[in-house]
């Protein structure tokens, strides 16, 4: 029986994967260990305002995550907005929608960037990720579909969030796709449209921390810059994760879990239907 399950992505994304698992019936709570914000360098939004104004000069824009997708496009939505379908967010993605070139192809390396593109008034007709059935949602398998494209000429963004870790579509899987592009013969350009920075627990986060690294414990892990950020908390400095699992959406944040000291870390696609498959392996089985 699983004693609490621990959400540790960004707080709006965590928000809906803790819905959607207490519905399933399961016991999961919200821990963020990523704190996402605008980018507050003068530099970084006089970049972001140019990348949207020459917009229209690129083959493709390359989006890392749900957060670069709703921060890149702030000028029209709250963040919030471009993750779900609200009433209040119909006429801004409308306004989106006309604002986009219709000549420019939008990637996403997995489902959830692909659906804030779709929910930020992208049309779907315009957007490339890897299908619905890949083994891995990462620069990879993004590749795999764009790849055999002629790429010679091709002006390439990539928006990202500043403090990018280096797991999944974002740093290594990043820095690879950017030399492919240019291997290729494409020249890439990246801006920054959010932020990442390890977040300042409360008193009670760190009791929740505490508590769920016992035995019955499953921690939901989709950023090696997550554990990372967990494992660097002084207050948790003495803390056994050993007797704790761990689900882990990318063979590199399973890696970084195991290295922490995670006893039994699942590897998962990042799809809420397979994180609750591994759940459902966890609970059926010993730790």
């Amino acid at each position: 029986m699983l004693s609490r399950v621990i959400v540790t992505r960004p707080a709006l994304d965590a928000a809906v994967w803790v819905a959607s698992l207490q519905q399933s019936g399961y016991p999961a709570q919200a821990l963020p260990l990523i704190e996402i914000a605008c980018v507050s360098q003068p530099a970084d939004t006089q970049a972001l305002a140019q990348a949207w104004h020459d917009l229209s000069e690129y083959t493709v824009c390359m989006f890392v995550s749900s957060s670069a997708v709703a921060h890149f496009f702030m000028p029209f939505l709250r963040p919030k907005q471009a993750l779900d379908h609200t009433k209040h967010a119909r006429a801004a993605i409308n306004k989106i929608a006309m604002s986009i070139p219709s000549h420019v192809r939008f990637l996403a390396p997995g489902p959830g960037t692909g659906g804030a593109l779709l929910a930020a008034g992208v049309p779907a007709s315009q957007i490339d990720a890897p299908p619905a059935d890949a083994a891995q949602f990462d620069s990879e398998a993004l590749w795999r579909v764009i790849g055999p494209r002629d790429w010679r000429g091709a002006k390439v963004l990539i928006v990202r969030g500043k403090g990018d870790a280096s797991d999944g579509s974002t740093g290594t899987g990043r820095d690879w796709l950017m030399q492919q592009w240019r291997d290729s013969g494409g020249t890439v350009n990246v801006v920054s449209s959010y932020e990442r920075r390890a977040p300042q627990l409360s008193a009670a986060q760190i009791e929740l921390a505490r508590a769920a690294s016992q035995e019955g414990s499953v921690w939901l892990f989709s950023s090696s810059e997550a554990v990372a950020n967990l494992a660097g908390q002084p207050a948790l400095s003495a803390v056994n994760w050993q007797l704790a699992a761990a689900i882990a959406t990318h063979p590199r944040i399973q890696a970084a879990a195991e290295a922490v000291g995670w006893g039994v870390v699942l590897a998962s696609r990042p799809t809420l239907p397979d994180i609750k498959t591994a759940l459902a392996s966890i609970e059926s089985g010993p730790l």
